[in-house]
């Protein structure tokens, strides 16, 4: 049977502090690796040229790095890259690379599919195939050709990031922590449909920013939208928000896709403004892109002011996010859907 090595990356310094243990390493090598890692950004455990070649065989033996490129790149008239990653097994994830004038964002995936089925997600038409490593949700970083232009990481990719909470939440250690990348909290915002086991932990566990995805402010129509009303409900995630202070340390958003004639009306921006009264937080617009067997259509720009226009005179800070990425799809789940369809049919035409 093949011997099949563990991947580095993605270890927090303690994970590294238990692999030098066990391969009788000092223990001041955990964090040279980290830091060959996560700083030097290295391929290869050879190049980690402080260790002693006897360790660098132990660990070739057992470990690798665990990096992998990118197996496909879209890209669009305005900058944005669509970057599709082949996992160890077999399956497809997308990470989406938005430069902009000051700033250069990534958004990535933590789950390959997804278990919410959002009627308006690509992403939840796959079904829910596997969960993330702490490895494959860093390496849509640390393989990414831009990495070093990055200055913010959106986890709004493929994925349910509360539904995979323990490796989401190893990721953001490293991508914090000294002996890691050393981000800013401040740098990460983590977007979810809030799952009631997750939301308290998340907030309690990590400093980094936090989008609510909410789309309707009623949860009979919200539940349409989106199953995960029906188990967590909007109204009592927004009585948790109650509970802390969002106003200092970290930033709490609620992300509106707006859908023509559905959800887009002054009477759901009346909704909306009473729902999150009292709660200190900004509000993001977002004008729905078709995809495939799916009955919506996208609101106008005219009606997206006047909703905006309605909850800035009510105090909330509302902004209208620019569309980018059109003409490659750079909505979640389009381009691993689209690969995972044509490895389908392949397989039937051998069968």
């Amino acid at each position: 049977m093949e011997n099949v090595r563990r991947p580095l990356l993605g270890m927090t310094l303690h994970e590294l502090q238990a692999v030098t243990a066990e391969l009788g390493m000092p223990k001041f090598a955990a964090k040279q690796i980290a830091a060959w890692i996560y700083d030097k950004k290295v391929r290869s455990i050879d190049e980690m040229t402080n260790l002693s070649l006897k360790h660098r065989l132990m660990l070739n033996e057992r470990y690798e790095v665990g990096a992998s490129a990118p197996v496909e790149a879209m890209r669009s008239v305005d900058g944005t890259v669509k970057y599709l990653y082949r996992t160890s097994e077999g399956n497809y994830v997308e990470a989406v690379y938005i430069p902009e004038a000051e700033r250069a964002t990534l958004c990535v995936s933590s789950q390959v599919g997804c278990k919410m089925n959002c009627q308006f997600c690509m992403t939840g038409k796959q079904g829910f195939t596997a969960n993330l490593t702490p490895a494959q949700i860093l390496n849509q970083i640390y393989s990414l050709p831009e990495r070093d232009m990055l200055t913010n990481v959106v986890f709004m990719g493929m994925g349910e990031p509360m539904d995979n909470l323990d490796n989401v939440l190893r990721a953001l250690e490293v991508l914090t922590a000294d002996y890691g990348y050393a981000w800013s909290p401040k740098r990460i915002t983590v977007s979810t449909v809030g799952l009631r086991k997750g939301l308290r932990r998340f907030i309690e566990e990590s400093d980094c920013h936090l989008a609510i995805s909410m789309h309707s402010p009623l949860p009979e129509q919200r539940e349409s939208l989106m199953p995960a009303e029906k188990a967590y409900s909007i109204t009592e995630m927004i009585d948790l928000l109650h509970d802390y202070d969002f106003s200092k340390q970290r930033r709490l958003s609620f992300e509106y896709i707006m859908f023509k004639g559905v959800n887009d009306t002054p009477l759901y921006a009346k909704e909306v403004a009473h729902l999150l009264r009292g709660i200190d937080c900004r509000i993001n617009l977002i004008r729905f892109h078709a995809i495939p067997g799916v009955d919506l259509e996208g609101s106008s720009m005219d009606r997206m002011i006047a909703f905006r226009d309605y909850l800035t005179q009510h105090g909330f800070y509302t902004t209208i996010r620019a569309s980018r990425g059109e003409d490659i799809f750079a909505a979640c789940g389009m381009l691993s859907t689209a690969r995972q369809q044509h490895i389908d049919i392949s397989k039937k035409q051998q069968g």
